[in-house]
């Protein structure tokens, strides 16, 4: 009986040591390690366009946790133009993804996700301009009136280009300083969307929002994530595409601080609309167009 307990105690420890290496292979799936996704933050407090940003990929994450599992957002603190972030996140350093206005440079370096972001909104553009200026605006009422204008824009923004596509007048300098080059009087107008130039003239008395001009064209913001990372690509397109469907998307957009009520702050239905055509925007971004739930309407 003895002999008949001992042979099948280690029985038992053989097929527990046969057992071992599958039981780590599925404690391993069990506590897999949440997805790390590094993005940039130009200050060491975030405003509110780019928590808006953030709040989105958020989103965009958790509706596609049960599918893809847990995550960890991690910001990078660090002050650079909108091409050093494209080049690290093309080398796969430091960050893993960003969000910008897209072009076909863009769409070839990096791996966008066709999805815009901000509805359009960056495509709705009213000027700042320098204060006591606003007369000379008030006879501005389309393109051949607008090329009597010089316009401030970064260096490597796609707007710069659309603008100069149209025969436009632009200079452009780093984006931190457009401000005080309006000022300085390098250009008369320093077009921003609909969202951004509020908190940038509060507290200045040397310029103001223009109140008559809106400039639309189509400027989609999508998220781009290096060429070879098709799994964070493909997990953001589908909670994006989750969150769009159960309305989840447009609740976030239209109730954010950074959005909120921000068509009718504008007085678009006071304003001159004068639309361009934007020459930079690849086949898959034109093909977006055509689903009117992604864009303001």
């Amino acid at each position: 009986m003895k002999w008949i307990l001992h042979r099948a105690g280690m029985i038992t420890r053989v097929i527990l040591i046969l057992l071992l290496p599958f039981t780590c292979v599925l404690s391993a799936f069990g506590t897999q390690a949440p997805s790390l996704i590094r993005y940039n933050i130009s200050a060491d407090k975030v405003d509110g366009k780019q928590s808006y940003y953030i709040d989105v990929l958020t989103l965009a994450l958790e509706k596609s946790r049960p599918e893809y599992g847990d995550f960890e957002l991690k910001p990078v603190f660090m002050s650079m133009p909108q091409s050093r972030t494209i080049k690290l996140v093309a080398d796969r350093k430091l960050i893993d993804i960003v969000w910008t206005m897209t072009s076909p440079e863009r769409e070839q370096q990096l791996l966008p996700v066709y999805f815009p972001i901000m509805k359009g909104l960056m495509g709705y553009r009213i000027a700042i301009i320098r204060r006591d200026e606003q007369l000379r605006f008030d006879h501005i009422n389309d393109l051949e009136d607008m090329k009597q204008l010089v316009f401030g824009q970064g260096n490597d923004w796609p707007d710069a280009d659309i603008l100069q596509s149209h025969g436009l007048s632009v200079v452009r300098g780093a984006s931190d300083n457009l401000l005080n080059m309006l000022v300085k009087g390098r250009f008369d107008a320093f077009p921003r969307a609909l969202h951004e130039p509020w908190e940038e003239v509060s507290g200045r008395s040397d310029v103001m929002i223009e109140t008559g001009l809106l400039v639309k064209y189509s400027a989609p913001i999508y998220f781009f994530v290096n060429a070879d990372n098709h799994q964070l690509a493909s997990r953001i397109q589908f909670g994006l595409a989750k969150a769009i469907d159960d309305g989840s998307f447009d609740e976030l957009f239209f109730s954010h601080p950074t959005t909120a009520g921000i068509l009718q702050k504008a007085k678009l239905e006071q304003r001159r609309v004068i639309e361009l055509n934007n020459p930079n925007l690849s086949s898959e971004s034109q093909a977006l167009t055509s689903s009117k739930n992604l864009w303001l309407q």
